[in-house]
């Protein structure tokens, strides 16, 4: 895997605070020229470092303002069991976040809705269709204290 100097770390820096930067506005910051700070994002797209591009949405405008981690234990602990779970939480379009963890619980789910009623009919209609759930236990974030979708580097 190739490394990442500090001019790499510092455009992801910059691209994860603001990916709107151009890579004009991001040489400038850095006293370059645009064409080599171009030429390192689009590499740093190639070599996977950047996977994409998105907007983070105000959950509470576009009414998603109840967040649920809900956690999953599967009865039987199979490959079967395994993978049928993960595809069919691919097709949930209210799971933001899917984790398989290792220990007492075996997936956690982070589940933004509009309100606790649409949570029960996501679980009672989607969620608990899914074939070899064992429990579920869900909780309610009360405050989001932080959020970032920015990894240290």
């Amino acid at each position: 895997m190739e490394q990442l100097d500090e001019t790499d770390k510092i455009i992801l820096r910059i691209l994860q605070k603001d990916a709107k930067k151009t890579a004009k506005e991001i040489a400038g910051q850095l006293k370059l020229t645009p064409s080599p700070i171009y030429d390192r994002i689009r590499r740093l797209e190639s070599l996977g470092f950047i996977k994409k591009y998105v907007a983070i949405l105000g959950k509470d405008l576009i009414n998603k303002s109840v967040t649920s981690i809900c956690q999953v234990s599967m009865r039987y602990h199979n490959e079967t069991f395994i993978e049928n779970f993960e595809q069919e939480i691919q097709k949930l379009e209210e799971v933001q976040e899917c984790y398989h963890l290792a220990g007492q619980v075996d997936f956690v789910l982070k589940i933004h809705v509009n309100s606790l009623e649409e949570y029960h009919d996501f679980i009672k209609y989607k969620l608990s269709k899914i074939e070899n759930i064992g429990v579920l236990n869900s909780t309610f974030v009360l405050k989001e204290i932080k959020h970032s979708s920015e990894y240290y580097i």
